[in-house]
């Protein structure tokens, strides 16, 4: 049941800010509102309607209802005398003493109170009486409240991390592009100056080429031009004169003149210095190691805070030195680094270089496998990993599986094949292998490394990368 009062507040309450009316205003439709409220919903709308039944208002200003506001301001001023006498332990109806308390309206009420017609009915208990039991009810329910604040405050202690170590990834990984680029910009600068240094050893070449041909034909013709010069000015001379030097200029005359010869590979060989051009610079770039692929890239975001990984993702070395990583949610508390990329079908294969450490873990996990917290690290809780403890080298089954080798293998080759579910260890340097489990796998698999040792690192090794031509039959 409501009280007077809440019905009394319930009468004084803007429409449109649910308030206390502030300096209320009326319509010519009877409808009040606060004027603040009333001009911003015009402004809003862009037109003076009524915003509870739509009609519009006229251009004049709306009047201020008194009587509302006058019963607004005896309301308030009610209110924090009621207030006030609440404080102090006494009814604002009827200023006695509260010692009683409604369980219907969850109110503290006096004795004149509970003869009223608003707590008719009603169970009424002495104050003392519930007191007890409702400090334990809003203690329980504290608790929680409590707990789930510490939840809370511990995630967005996280996550500040999280950002800040977001930035600080950021502009590292913008560094080590810049540097990247910036080994490609110049290998293409050199080879730019090499390419262009050879077309203009060719322009020379051939340009000495020209000129002497040049010359040598310059010189031939001035040589004709002076012999047709004196033919015919003999052909100018007097009969008798002429007849005399006849025998010598017709000697002139039948002079062997010798037909240039043809100019062949003048021209630029532009066919050499444009033809495949980008596909020339990229199988130089093979051919002198400036790209390198590597099958697997560890994932910096997974790794344990007790190892290191390279700037190029391809290594991974134990530290002494507690790394700041955020405990986001995709690293994990076991030790290990996960691959960047997971594999859910195909065949797949990694050498991974493990040099002199005593002690690490080689293989894959499923996807979802808990990574805050430490699985048994058998293939039962999803992980097929071979490990090196001290030296002693160990298939992680259930028992684990010990593996005699004769010499401590230096590099260990994974293959997965996820459809025929294999997974195999071996010594490339040999072909010997070690290991090889069979599971029915279900799910997207991720490579998992770990080493352990001051300054030990496992190291993911590149591929060659070949080109191959393919001819299209026509």
């Amino acid at each position: 049941m409501a009280t007077r009062s809440s019905v009394l507040e319930e009468e004084l309450t803007c429409p449109v800010c649910y308030e206390i009316y502030r300096d209320p205003v009326v319509l010519k439709c009877s409808h009040s509102f606060c004027k603040v409220c009333l001009q911003q919903f015009w402004g809003e709308k862009g037109s003076r309607v009524c915003p509870v039944c739509r009609r519009r208002s006229s251009m004049d200003p709306p009047l201020t209802n008194l009587a509302l506001k006058n019963a607004c301001e005896a309301f308030l001023q009610g209110r924090a005398q009621r207030s006030a006498a609440a404080s102090e332990g006494h009814c604002c109806l009827h200023n006695e003493k509260l010692k009683l308390f409604c369980l219907d309206d969850q109110t503290p009420v006096c004795l004149v109170c509970r003869d009223s017609k608003w707590h008719e009915n009603h169970k009424l208990r002495p104050v003392q009486e519930v007191i007890p039991g409702y400090k334990e009810d809003l203690k329980s329910a504290l608790k929680p409240l409590r707990e789930k604040l510490e939840a809370l405050s511990e995630v967005q202690q996280t996550w500040n991390k999280t950002a800040e170590h977001m930035k600080t990834q950021a502009r590292h990984t913008e560094r080590l592009i810049k540097g990247e680029f910036e080994k490609l910009h110049q290998f293409l600068k050199e080879e730019e100056a090499g390419r262009i240094s050879a077309l203009r050893e060719e322009e020379e070449q051939k340009s000495k080429m020209m000129k002497k041909k040049i010359e040598k034909i310059t010189n031939e013709i001035s040589s004709l031009s002076e012999t047709i010069g004196a033919l015919e000015q003999e052909l100018g001379a007097e009969d008798v004169s002429f007849l005399l030097n006849y025998k010598e200029t017709q000697r002139k005359a039948q002079c062997p003149v010798q037909d240039p010869e043809e100019v062949s590979g003048a021209m630029i060989n532009v066919a050499k210095h444009l033809g495949n051009l980008s596909y020339r610079v990229w199988e130089k770039m093979l051919e002198k190691k400036e790209i390198k692929y590597t099958p697997v890239i560890l994932e910096p975001n997974t790794a344990i805070v007790s190892l290191t990984l390279s700037e190029d993702l391809t290594a991974v070395t134990w530290s002494n030195e507690i790394q700041e990583y955020p405990n986001n949610s995709e690293r994990c508390i076991w030790p290990s680094v996960l691959g960047s990329e997971g594999f859910s079908s195909g065949k797949h294969c990694w050498d991974v270089d493990v040099g002199d450490g005593v002690t690490w873990i080689l293989g894959v996990v499923k996807e979802s496998i808990k990574r805050k917290e430490i699985p048994p690290g058998t293939s039962e809780a999803g992980l097929w990993i071979i490990t090196q403890n001290k030296g002693i080298l160990a298939a992680r089954t259930s028992p684990p599986t010990p593996l005699s080798v004769r010499r401590k293998p230096q590099r260990i080759r994974v293959q997965l094949d996820w459809d025929r579910g294999e997974l195999s260890f071996s010594d490339p340097s040999n072909n010997t292998p070690l290991y090889t489990f069979k599971h029915t796998f279900t799910e997207r698999l991720f490579p998992v490394f770990y080493t352990e040792g001051h300054g030990v690192s496992l190291k993911i090794c590149p591929v060659d990368v070949s080109i191959t031509v393919a001819a299209v039959n026509l």
